[in-house]
């Protein structure tokens, strides 16, 4: 299993020497997907000069570009989606997360089944987008405090089925997992849709390590998605990140070992 940290290409200089294997950047603020070229041009410079490959990004869709209630713009979602994937292409860059809480929330009022349905559909529109681009879509649930659509792995694992398309799959979340109070069980039932992960802990949303927070129950299940080959640490530093990522680091090693890995 690759190790990542959430971070941007440009911050590596005082971690280059940290035991990691890749960066997991931000769509919003790295690909700028309704920028101009030129606001890209620096970063994709960035990313080319790291040490460390950048092949995932997360946080897909600014808050305003709605994909459930009335105020959903396909034609936006499709333009932004092509840009994304596109300059994603040129840096060699493979997996977007898709979270969102902001842009996936259903509208107070608005039917929660519906909302379902229009998730899907924007599914439906990018993932073809992305195979144009070598781009797979991961589609991330979220804990119930963050969002209101596509909370669980089962509901992650039906959203993807009923997209139905090669460049859309799933990704697990062990924090958001532990926050719902779920089990590891929908890992190994969904185990063939799962190509990502992520991870921290539930108290904090800390790093591992911090509140030796046992994942190991989640690791062994995680071991059965074989085409999931990277676990990035998406937490909350309470200390300087060349501080704290060794330690991090070390005891998630630490328990991937004894889950098998």
């Amino acid at each position: 299993m690759q190790l990542g940290l959430c971070l941007h290409p440009a911050d590596l200089a005082g971690f280059q020497e940290l035991p990691f294997d890749f960066i997991e950047g931000h769509v919003q603020n790295f690909l700028k997907p309704e920028a101009p070229d030129a606001e890209f041009a620096p970063l994709a410079a960035s990313a080319r000069a790291s040490r460390r490959p950048m092949p995932s990004v997360n946080c897909f869709l600014p808050g305003d570009l709605k994909v459930t209630g009335p105020s959903v713009d396909a034609a936006r979602l499709a333009k932004y989606a092509d840009k994304a994937f596109a300059r994603a292409k040129s840096i060699g860059l493979t997996t977007i997360v898709f979270g969102s809480a902001g842009a996936r929330q259903v509208p107070d009022g608005w039917s929660a089944a519906r909302g379902f349905e229009q998730y899907v559909e924007a599914l439906k529109i990018v993932g073809p987008l992305g195979q144009q681009h070598g781009v797979t879509i991961v589609v991330e649930p979220l804990n119930r405090g963050e969002c209101n659509l596509v909370n669980t792995i089962d509901e992650g694992a039906e959203a993807v089925q009923r997209c139905n398309h090669p460049n859309v799959r799933l990704l697990v979340d062990i924090f958001h997992m532990l926050r719902n109070g779920e089990t590891p069980d929908p890992i190994v039932k969904h185990a063939a849709l799962i190509t990502h992960s992520h991870v921290a802990e539930n108290q904090d949303r800390a790093a591992p390590g911090t509140k030796n927070e046992d994942f190991r129950p989640f690791l062994r299940a995680l071991k059965k998605a074989t085409l999931c080959q990277r676990l990035a640490i998406e937490c909350i530093w309470t200390e300087p990140v060349p501080v704290a990522a060794p330690k991090a680091l070390a005891a998630l090693r630490r328990q991937l070992a004894d889950a098998g890995y």
